[in-house]
């Protein structure tokens, strides 16, 4: 379930050296720096995939000189790991990246006061200063380019099931639990919850574990479409040559990639350090680099028109506490098994 990794950027002598240089990007913090220093590591807890996740990591090794450990899991899986760590008195993270961060008792999350969050848009960070929006997770549906010719895409889910010729031809990711409330957001319950009965009878969709998976499954031709997935991990298959491309459909989903840091995290400033690298216009454009859409308007989404595919679907931000989590994943899982 978790997988841990340790990145090891060997910087030499001239690390301490180039710090040190003028041309330090402004997120490195001087104080930040000095206390991370005698500190010397950073372990990151989070549910983006290695593939992206690693080489964005390996940008603050480089500048920083600290050995990052990584432990990758999905986000129910790190928030209740987290939990019992606390529970038992063990402290194993520093800093959280996953969409789940604000299912966490505020308790376990620090205050931050932190330059460049300001720089944030003000509905994607936390007025108590305990989470912080650092992506975007877009959520449309996908289709195999070969498989499927789109002339004029569905606008919205009601439209979807019109498509007959996709039944038992779609693929969904098996923790699908927030678009099955954007849904019942937009439809309201009654009509909500006919249409989504109306398509996991009619459409027989295949549950798949994880959403990268999933976007991988539907550019091999292993499903011919997704009632919906993440538009980046479309697009970065897409850049690679693979045949899928998505469109916007109503309701879209907007999932915010959140950052945390631990009240008692081991490495008190290399987290604050690493926290504010996430939050600047260098971490910003390395996490659009690495195949996330980044939340700074100063900070260019990779490809440039990464949504413009978009146009006018309804956009929803979705978020759940502890109990709507279970709530919707129970519904969710009622809806997979026709009940």
């Amino acid at each position: 379930m978790f997988r841990r990794l340790t990145l090891a950027i060997a910087l030499g002598l001239a690390a301490p050296a180039a710090m040190a240089q003028s041309s330090a990007p402004s997120w490195l913090l001087p104080d930040l720096l000095a206390g991370a220093k005698s500190e010397g590591a950073l372990n990151v807890y989070s549910s983006v995939n290695e593939q992206e996740g690693l080489p964005l990591w390996q940008e603050f090794e480089k500048a920083t000189g600290f050995k990052v450990n990584y432990t990758r899991a999905n986000d129910a899986a790190l928030t209740s790991k987290i939990q019992i760590e606390a529970r038992s008195g063990q402290q194993g993270w520093d800093i959280l990246v996953t969409t789940s961060v604000t299912r966490l008792p505020p308790a376990l999350r620090a205050q931050l006061d932190l330059p460049e969050a300001a720089a944030i848009p003000a509905q994607m960070r936390d007025p108590d200063r305990r989470w912080f929006g650092i992506y975007a997770n877009y959520n449309t549906p996908a289709y195999n380019t070969n498989l499927v010719k789109l002339d004029k895409p569905p606008k919205d889910f009601e439209e979807f099931l019109t498509h007959k010729e996709w039944i038992s031809k779609v693929g969904i990711d098996a923790l699908e639990f927030p678009w099955t409330r954007s849904i019942i957001d937009h439809y309201g319950e009654e009509k909500g919850d006919r249409l989504l009965k109306q398509f996991f009878t009619e459409f027989k969709p295949t549950p798949v574990d994880g959403h990268l998976a999933l976007a991988r499954a539907v550019a091999a031709g292993e499903y011919a479409v997704t009632v919906n997935n993440y538009v980046n991990l479309t697009n970065n298959l897409k850049m690679t040559g693979a045949p899928t491309d998505y469109w916007g459909q109503t309701p879209a989903g907007i999932l915010l990639g959140q950052l945390a840091v631990n009240p008692k995290a081991p490495h008190a400033h290399a987290a604050r350090l690493a926290a504010n690298f996430l939050l600047s216009k260098e971490g910003q454009t390395a996490v659009a680099r690495f195949g996330r859409l980044p939340l700074r308007k100063d900070a260019p989404t990779v490809p440039p028109d990464a949504l413009s595919k978009m146009g006018d679907a309804k956009i929803m931000m979705l978020d759940f506490s502890p109990e709507e989590e279970k709530l919707w994943q129970k519904r969710y899982q009622d809806y997979l098994r026709g009940r």
